[in-house]
């Protein structure tokens, strides 16, 4: 039986080898109940291995897991959603069907899955597809059913490997809606992703992985504290002694500045630049968003596979 105020995921010394290749480098993790935890990582960084060993869909080389208070994760499956990576849904099927066949494969009777199916249809705007089959629908169409699928049996967690992979800007805001209704609900949803926006708008932690090592874990404003914000500060004379004061890291192009804040504020340089009739035309203090600090935890390998 599941604790309650127990993790949702607790995972410690994840190890997994394919052959001769660590694709899981000892993963400590835990995922609070009802959170929305994002596992960040470029294409191969051990995201889907990872999903998939805490799901018990493969077994760790080293290392434990409990999920929804089980120690072997597949006796939770009932309660447990998964979106796998990669997407399949019989084209001859029709959206009712197979939503009503996904949920049966977690427990839940035909016929009241059925009915649920008719109910998310039409929240989702699918209602005139509900009958046709799905080889007849279009991609973003499609992948909604599958997503449908996963939630039909109202789990209590929510697994979803790369979601937005292939989806159009609408149905990836109808995905955030989603995940985001369900967490309301009390749901506690983990998904992996290379697209870091998704993370910053819906997630409360994360986890950046790089070759099969968790290199952060915390929440959003935690990663993107570790990186400074920038300071961009534009003067109209480019000559004067106010240039000693710039910071060591500052380069200038076209008569602005561009370095990283000092430790003590803005205000000490300003008074600088005042002083020596610098002429300050514009000033702007941008924090780093958690595309900058996902690039500079996980690395350069990694920074070629994020997209903002």
């Amino acid at each position: 039986m599941c604790v309650i105020n127990s993790p949702a995921i607790e995972a410690h010394g994840l190890v997994k080898y394919f052959g001769d290749m660590r694709a899981l480098g000892g993963i400590d993790l835990i995922v609070p109940a009802g959170m929305i935890y994002g596992v960040l990582g470029a294409n191969g960084a051990g995201k889907t291995t990872l999903l998939r060993t805490l799901l018990g869909i493969i077994d760790p080389d080293e290392g434990s897991r409990r999920v929804l208070g089980e120690a072997r994760p597949l006796d939770a499956a009932a309660r447990i959603g998964y979106l796998p990576e990669e997407r399949g849904l019989y084209p001859a099927m029709t959206p009712r069907e197979a939503i009503a066949f996904m949920g049966a494969l977690r427990g839940l009777p035909l016929k009241v899955g059925r009915k649920r199916a008719d109910a998310l249809l039409a929240a989702h705007d699918l209602a005139q597809a509900a009958n046709r089959p799905i080889r007849t629908l279009s991609k973003g169409q499609a992948q909604t059913v599958q997503l449908l699928g996963t939630i039909v049996h109202e789990p209590r967690l929510i697994v979803l490997d790369e979601p937005f992979s292939g989806l159009d800007a609408i149905n990836q805001e109808r995905l955030e809606t989603m995940i985001r209704s369900q967490a309301a609900g009390g749901a506690t949803i983990v998904f992996s992703t290379h697209v870091i926006a998704h993370a910053e708008r819906l997630c409360e932690r994360i986890a950046i992985i790089a070759k099969g090592v968790v290199r952060f874990e915390g929440t959003v404003e935690d990663a993107r504290a570790r990186m400074k914000p920038k300071v961009h500060l534009t003067t109209r004379r480019q000559d004067g002694d106010w240039r000693d004061a710039m910071p060591r890291d500052a380069s200038v192009e076209d008569r602005t500045w561009h370095f990283d804040l000092p430790e003590g504020g803005i205000e000490p340089l300003l008074a600088a630049l005042i002083a020596g009739d610098a002429g300050i035309d514009s000033l702007s203090i941008e924090r780093p968003g958690l595309h900058d600090a996902f690039i500079a935890i996980a690395g350069e390998p990694a920074a070629a596979e994020a997209t903002i």
